[in-house]
């Protein structure tokens, strides 16, 4: 089980990689962010992207995921208070390979509640070589003592 102490500033913890879904893509875009460069192939040829691109929310749906299998299921996590930085870089496309990691920026124990620990990190997904999706969040973990 991960807890508090095994999230020390530095530590680097990849979260695997995922092929994005043309289907799965669109079924995300139709149900929560329905503009046209996410849902119709000519409309995103004709925008900024030049092609059908993932919404945003879905990459970072994806990078969740990919959090929640790795890491939070099976530790101490008490949720989260929230982030301050959040970026989409480069857009994402129907068959991109999406590689996912998390790096622990900070970490300390709450004044406030004792066995509590307060870990900062990094998350983010590249498509090969470069970054397209980049946040800074805290999560909470009770620790083990």
């Amino acid at each position: 089980m991960i807890a508090f102490e095994d999230l020390p500033a530095g530590r680097i913890i990849p979260l695997g990689e995922l092929t994005v879904d043309r289907e799965d893509m669109l079924d995300f875009a139709r149900k929560f962010d329905p503009q046209p460069f996410h849902l119709d192939d000519e409309a995103g040829k004709t925008s900024i992207f030049g092609g059908l691109s993932a919404s945003g929310w879905y990459t970072a749906s994806l990078w969740m995921r990919r959090w929640v299998d790795e890491v939070l299921s099976d530790s101490t996590s008490q949720g989260s208070p929230g982030g301050r930085e959040l970026s989409w870089l480069a857009p994402v496309y129907p068959g991109d390979t999406l590689t996912f990691a998390a790096e622990v920026l900070s970490a300390r124990l709450s004044k406030k509640r004792p066995g509590l620990g307060l870990v900062e990190f990094e998350g983010t997904a590249r498509r090969g070589d470069e970054l397209v999706y980049r946040f800074v969040a805290t999560g909470m973990f009770t620790a083990r003592g």
